[in-house]
């Protein structure tokens, strides 16, 4: 049995109030571990230990503090097999898709914005021979980093990177779902050299150590990546006080498929995309949209590739599709998967929860499921899933591409395949998302703006964006007379 800390000061602390919660691996449903479950007096701790490492982490010169992230990067990477294991245990994500991008593009969040903080740089404005005005970018002092189960040391290291680059202090909460690369995350910050203080992770549930860290009246900004009603719950609650707020929400990504694509490519694509680890990322394309004259290949080719991703045990090295985070997620899609189907949808294939033999038995697998015959405006079509549950509707016009595309909530991430570069340029401004891609998926710049539009976010984060947030501007006015 693993039994996790608290890392507050450079040291793992056990829970003040003695109380743990279960850590459950999703590939065999067994618990394998407990991780603290905190409260206000260990976000005490943390802020004490933050106030004092503050001023001298903020003063340090940008060149050491580079260095420190850097070396943060390098022993990320030092420790890549760890790293992917434990996070594969702990998502129940394949250990391949841990390997290849979970765990290098954490240690390239911390090793971009050690290059990023140097780069940072301020504007002047002269004033007709009478002043000059610049602005001055001082970090905002200890802020709040709260990260998601699915990707979990990924985008914990997309918050915390560009905080501490900037010279705040951050107290980070992971997922209570997935907590273990977080842990080790610690330890990685010790042997690299971060002063105590200047990084604290409390692990615990959301209801409870997360919204005391939401209200902190110390906590002058916060990072949030998850659900949307949590979202719109830390946004009512920061209202009175007026912090930043960063929200990274929910998806429900449509994909526009032109005849004029090439079909095979953009089959394999998004197939990919669907159900890269099962569904469960948050830019992963739900709503796929097909121009009538290829409807029919391209749903025999989508559903043939989406059969043969077999759910298996996720720590095997040939294991390309996973199992589901928890049980209640598990619930919850097959919930969908009925939906879909009172709702009056043809299922194409899957749709049930498998089985896997061996160790895996009890583990939460369901099938790539892919449905067609719904309407647009249903539940299933406008309602974010977060699994491997896909939906096909033919379209016979662009403009009715369009209209479906952004008949929803939300507005995170779209997908858009056609040879027609004009066409590529014209609903890239129409579609309202927040990022675009044409005849690609999760091509990431880390200097690029990411967030979302209506339901699916507040503020933008990635490159100079998450350095003005982590950031106050303030303007000196200088007189020549």
């Amino acid at each position: 049995m693993q039994i996790l800390a608290n890392f507050i000061n450079g040291e793992f602390l056990a829970p003040k109030g003695g109380r743990y919660l279960d850590n459950i691996e999703p590939a065999s449903g067994k618990v394998y571990g407990q991780i603290p479950d905190s409260d206000e007096a260990d976000l005490t701790l943390a802020i004490d230990a933050a106030d004092k490492a503050f001023p001298a982490w903020s003063a340090m010169p940008l060149e050491q503090r580079a260095d420190i992230l850097t070396r943060i990067s390098q022993r990320i990477l030092e420790r890549l097999e760890e790293l992917a294991a434990a996070e594969s245990k702990d998502n129940g994500k394949p250990l391949s898709l841990a390997k290849m991008v979970d765990i290098p593009r954490a240690a390239s969040n911390f090793a971009f914005f050690a290059h990023a903080c140097s780069q940072f740089s301020s504007e002047a404005h002269a004033m007709a021979g009478s002043a000059i005005n610049y602005s001055l970018r001082q970090p905002l002092g200890i802020v709040g980093c709260i990260s998601p189960w699915n990707l979990p040391l990924y985008l914990f290291t997309w918050k915390i990177a560009p905080a501490l680059a900037a010279g705040n202090c951050v107290i980070a909460k992971p997922s209570e779902i997935t907590p273990l690369t977080a842990y080790l995350l610690g330890e990685i910050c010790n042997d690299a050299g971060l002063p105590p203080g200047v990084l604290s992770i409390l692990h615990g549930r959301g209801a409870d150590i997360g919204a005391a860290l939401v209200s902190h009246p110390k906590i002058k900004g916060l990072s949030f990546t998850g659900g949307t009603a949590t979202g719109k719950a830390i946004a009512q609650a920061t209202a009175g006080q007026l912090k930043k707020v960063s929200l990274e929400l929910g998806g429900k990504n449509p994909a526009l498929v032109f005849a004029d694509c090439d079909v095979d490519k953009t089959v394999d694509a998004l197939v990919r995309a669907s159900f890269a680890n099962q569904g469960q990322i948050c830019l992963c394309p739900s709503r796929l949209y097909i121009e009538r004259p290829i409807y029919d290949r391209f749903k025999a080719a989508f559903v043939e590739k989406a059969v043969s991703l077999i759910p298996g045990d996720p720590a095997q090295v040939e294991c390309k599709f996973g199992a589901l985070v928890s049980q209640a997620h598990l619930n919850k899609v097959l919930g969908y998967i009925q939906l879909a189907k009172d709702e009056g949808g043809t299922l194409l294939c899957g749709g049930e929860q498998v089985q896997v033999p061996g160790r895996c038995a009890e583990g939460y697998f369901v099938k790539p499921t892919v449905f067609e015959g719904l309407d647009n405006s249903c539940r299933t079509n406008q309602e974010e899933i977060f699994g491997p549950v896909v939906t096909l509707q033919p379209f016979d016009t662009e403009e009715e591409a369009l209209v479906m595309a952004n008949d929803s909530q939300y507005g995170l991430a779209s997908t858009l395949w056609t040879s027609d570069l004009a066409r590529a340029h014209r609903l890239g401004e129409k579609l309202e998302t927040g990022i675009v891609w044409v005849n690609c998926w999760l091509l990431r710049d880390l200097r690029t703006p990411f967030g979302g539009m209506k339901g699916s976010g507040l503020g933008r984060e990635g490159g100079l964006e998450a350095m003005r947030f982590f950031t106050e501007v303030k303007n000196v006015c200088i007189s020549f007379i």
